[in-house]
């Protein structure tokens, strides 16, 4: 979930990285740190945000032309200066980044001491470079070192490597995120395109235990798992470097919020061919899964009311961190669609390894082009969202659930009808995204800011839809906030209800007299209403109009939430772009 970058080439390395880190920043940001080679490896590093800790120690000054920088998502050792990156051998002359979890970093950690190593951190990432190092005075060069330490390493890692008397970057991967950037006379490495896409969009993406030596002299990859040099093709990426910055936006959040109109239509850009042979497997197969997390996963449970809607088709839908349990009703006939944006995602890549144990078939949703989700699937369905750089999704959840409504279309012999209504909705998300209608809800940010709790509740399409609005309120404002489908509420819940308890109620025209009857048995405990519905009612104490759109309203609903979300945050101080504990790709189980 850290974000590694590197550099090597013709320009300084201290500027390029510090641009790079502050490109990653989405991926965490408990810590940062730079490593150079000018007369021998310089590192600094630190707590705290990218631009705080650079204002203190000055990245930009640091000497040499190569380079490896580091952004942290803590997973192994407290937030402190010691456990930030880079790490060092303890010969001082080997430097390491590293994102991922070294699983068995405790038993090698005890190796190396019996071999009179010390270590100086709480981190799993040490072990790296004093790895290399031990190789290394076996008599083996840097490369052959670092490959053969690299082999003893277990769990998901992406790797990038110096080493004082060489001028190249050892670079690698398995399971967690790597790519390298290719440009004119220089290379880059990073956990993610946005970190050099100012400078170059032409890529090649890794294949776990691909291990990448690249140097002036240019780039070779062998295959640890192949046993042998191999050749990755150079792509080149269609995203925009103007789509990854801020623009007149304070945020990315609210930059990304108001790239729906455009970014639900860019999802429909699909190959038709496509769209229907993947409409016909998913009505051939014996068994359909969606699997994803956390707002992949509303956008999942949501597609699969409207599958049975449209299509009267079963589709089970599972938490990826869960689909193990599913394993036994597995088959080759089976169907399973993954939904992630990063495509990075640990515990969806667990799960198309639990389906390819089983023979089933993979068709993923995914948001960027060479991820591993998209190398592991039989076929894929790109959302064409451009970077997402805040790290709560927005625009890509309302990109899979165009996608999938789209496909439920298809599979029910309507694709042009499915296509005219979700084309429809441009003008309707134009004008939920504007100015005036952010400005609306601002107010009513200004009424929730000090709530403790937030209840939301819907019925039918608009319980996921509950669910990932409460999701965005709780991950980005810190309020707690929890959903229920309308049902549910006298089974328990109604009872956290007091005077003044915010609940945020979803209304359709299909559900409108039971959910609004919900609705009253809350308001007549004294619970403040908020109504997202096509026409104001009279329990509302607030009310915000979303046209209704039937079978889409999934879409256009959950924006004034998302706009809410943001409002909450800057009220509440907090940074919508970067919330606590959290990181965008979440690349450990």
């Amino acid at each position: 979930m850290c974000g590694i970058f590197g550099y090597l080439g013709r320009e300084e390395a201290g500027p390029i990285l510090l641009r790079g880190l502050k490109h990653l920043e989405y991926r965490g940001y408990d810590s940062a740190g730079v490593a150079t080679i000018g007369k021998n490896i310089e590192v600094k590093k630190d707590i705290g945000r990218v631009d705080e800790i650079n204002s203190n120690l000055n990245f930009e000054n640091m000497l040499g032309k190569i380079g490896i920088a580091h952004t942290r998502w803590a997973t192994h050792g407290a937030v402190t200066k010691k456990n930030a990156h880079p790490h060092i051998s303890n010969n001082k002359k080997i430097s390491v980044v590293h994102n991922g979890i070294i699983e068995n970093y405790q038993e090698l950690t005890k190796f190396l001491k019996n071999n009179g190593f010390k270590f100086h951190t709480q981190t799993d990432t040490e072990v790296i470079p004093n790895l290399i190092e031990f190789e290394m005075k076996k008599g083996k060069c840097f490369e052959d070192a670092a490959k053969d330490a690299i082999k003893h390493l277990e769990g998901n890692y992406a790797i990038l490597a110096l080493h004082e008397n060489e001028k190249k970057i050892i670079a690698t991967r398995n399971g967690s995120p790597l790519v390298i950037g290719v440009g004119k006379n220089e290379y880059f490495a990073a956990s993610d395109i946005p970190a050099f896409l100012e400078q170059t969009s032409n890529v090649v993406y890794l294949y776990d235990k691909d291990f990448v030596v690249l140097s002036k002299n240019g780039m070779k990859i062998f295959n640890l798992k192949e046993e042998k040099f191999v050749k990755r093709p150079l792509d080149s990426i269609d995203w925009d470097f103007e789509q990854a910055k801020k623009g007149n936006f304070n945020h990315f959040m609210i930059k990304e919020i108001s790239e729906q109109a455009d970014t639900v239509q860019k999802a429909l850009e699909q190959d038709e061919s496509i769209i229907f042979e993947i409409a016909e497997k998913i009505k051939e197969s014996k068994g359909v899964f969606f699997v994803a997390c956390g707002t992949s996963y509303h956008a999942c449970l949501s597609a699969s009311y409207i599958f049975s809607k449209i299509t009267n088709l079963h589709v089970n839908v599972a938490l990826a961190s869960e689909f193990s349990n599913y394993e036994h009703f597995l088959t080759d006939e089976t169907l399973v669609i993954p939904v992630s944006q990063s495509g990075e995602t640990a515990d969806v890549l667990e799960a198309v390894k639990t389906a390819r144990r089983k023979k089933s078939k993979i068709i993923s949703i995914v948001n960027v082009m060479g991820s591993s989700l998209q190398r592991n699937s039989d076929h894929v369905l790109m959302m064409h969202a451009g970077p997402e750089i805040c790290v709560l999704s927005t625009k890509t959840y309302t990109s899979q659930l165009a996608i999938l409504t789209l496909l439920a279309y298809a599979i029910a012999g309507k694709y042009e009808e499915g296509k005219k209504e979700l084309k429809y909705l441009w003008n309707l998300i134009y004008n939920l995204t504007s100015a005036s209608t952010r400005n609306y809800i601002k107010n009513l940010a200004e009424k929730l800011k000090n709530s403790e709790h937030i209840f939301v509740i819907g019925r039918g399409l608009q319980y996921p839809t509950a669910l990932e609005a409460a999701l965005k309120i709780k991950e980005v404002s810190y309020i707690h906030a929890e959903a229920f489908a309308g049902g549910e509420l006298k089974h328990g819940t109604i009872a956290l209800v007091e005077d003044h308890t915010p609940c945020i109620v979803f209304v359709s025209e299909d559900n409108e007299k039971e959910i609004i009857s919900n609705t009253m048995e809350i308001k007549s405990r004294g619970g403040y209403m908020i109504g997202i519905a096509s026409k104001r009612n009279d329990v509302f104490d607030f009310f915000i109009k979303v046209p209704e759109v039937g079978i889409t309203n999934p879409i256009c609903q959950i924006i004034p939430i998302q706009i809410l979300a943001y409002q909450l945050a800057i009220l509440r101080g907090c940074d919508p772009d970067k919330p606590r504990n959290l990181a965008k790709s979440v690349t450990v189980k």
